[in-house]
């Protein structure tokens, strides 16, 4: 079972945040990277990155129909990322194929493989890290998601 770690233990920090809004900028950042190396836990194994997997999760999501490299684009987490490479990557594994759009042959239609949905069913099977290790009930991570979600406006 985990302990409450507060977070100025977690980051070593002596001095007091300016304010709670403060510390709540910096627990945000820091619960983003702490869930992240979860999240990339749950992928040993795959040869797939978190970028990759999201991009899979799109893909799944708008199966059977294809995806374009701008509805990845707009639906992609991480909008840092080169959606155009990352699809060439799961292409040479195998887990999703391109093709020219028959309507616009300047887009791009991509799909996923039954391989890559093979791959993110035996993903679903490992539980989330959340979830496996229950800190939070079913209730305290449905108001999360409200307060998540209003802090983003």
């Amino acid at each position: 079972m985990f302990t409450n770690m507060r977070l100025e233990d977690e980051i070593k920090q002596t001095k007091p945040f300016q304010d709670e809004f403060q510390k709540l900028e910096v627990n945000l950042i820091y619960t983003f990277h702490w869930l992240q190396a979860r999240v990339a836990e749950r992928l040993e194994g795959t040869d797939i990155t978190l970028q990759q997997y999201n991009i899979l999760r799109i893909l799944r999501g708008q199966y059977p129909n294809p995806a374009t490299i701008m509805l990845l684009k707009e639906r992609m987490l991480d909008r840092e990322c080169d959606a155009s490479r990352l699809v060439d990557r799961l292409v040479q594994k195998a887990l999703a194929s391109r093709t020219l759009c028959p309507d616009d042959r300047r887009k791009v239609d991509v799909l996923i493989t039954q391989k890559g949905l093979d791959l993110l069913k035996m993903i679903d099977k490992r539980e989330s890290f959340l979830k496996q290790h229950a800190t939070l009930s079913e209730a305290e991570a449905k108001t999360l998601n409200a307060l998540l979600d209003k802090l983003r406006g």
